[in-house]
């Protein structure tokens, strides 16, 4: 592992395992020593809890990273509602700054030797009435990993985001099918038609999981031709 390895998750959609992969990929360097930290800059969606405003896939992260991160760098800009995050930003008073973001990021990036960054939604997601997502990971400039949900109308989902990820000068250096729907027809030749047209390999494919958490997932993952990744140890 080297020295300010980082990687910015994205997916397809909501809801289609980019926290689930982005815990097992904290979860798979924990395993190997290396001392990463997970956050979400911004977040959608929170209970208080402990006296602070939680968001569950934060917590996720932070439950897999052997970094520990005061709760505003986890998630700088955590919004309360459950919704679109200008919507919520808006109802809240609350302007995402995405200098801002990308300063908190350099504050963790200095606490570890990796950092896993998880988007918010798809790769389009607005943010402000002039930004999106996709903003936001050209203002981290990581390499990307993509999830792509594996369900009804994945393949089209699937190409247009690494299309927008290319188009916005990003690297895509792999993905991840991630079993949303498990009564998908055809699932493996679905998985083929992505792998033939994707310029990025395949890093794993993740079943429907009776146990949705990091380790179980990290068991169908390979990260090992990441960028920044040794066959050995983390030194």
């Amino acid at each position: 592992m080297t020295q300010g390895a980082a990687w910015f998750v994205i997916g397809t959609d909501t809801e289609i395992g980019k926290t689930l992969v982005s815990a097992a990929l904290l979860h798979t360097l924990a395993q190997r020593g290396v001392r990463a930290a997970g956050i979400k800059p911004v977040a959608a969606g929170a209970t208080w809890r402990d006296g602070a405003w939680h968001n569950e896939d934060a917590d996720m992260l932070a439950a897999n990273a052997g970094v520990e991160l005061p709760l505003e760098l986890l998630t700088p800009c955590l919004l309360r509602q459950p919704m679109a995050p200008h919507i919520a930003a808006e109802l809240e008073l609350h302007r995402i700054d995405l200098p801002h973001l990308r300063a908190c990021y350099d504050q963790v990036a200095a606490m570890a030797d990796a950092v896993v960054v998880e988007g918010v939604g798809g790769f389009r997601v607005p943010l402000t009435d002039g930004a999106d997502t996709a903003d936001m990971a050209v203002q981290f400039g990581l390499p990307v990993i993509m999830v792509v949900g594996l369900r009804l109308g994945c393949l089209s989902h699937a190409l247009l985001t690494a299309e927008a990820v290319a188009a916005r000068g990003l690297d895509l250096v792999g993905w991840v099918a991630n079993t949303v729907d498990a009564d998908m027809l055809q699932i493996q030749a679905n998985i083929d038609a992505l792998q033939q047209r994707l310029p990025a390999p395949l890093l794993g494919v993740v079943p429907r999981l009776a146990i949705a958490d990091a380790a179980h997932a990290a068991a169908y993952l390979d990260f090992s031709c990441l960028p920044g990744w040794t066959a050995g140890r983390a030194q």
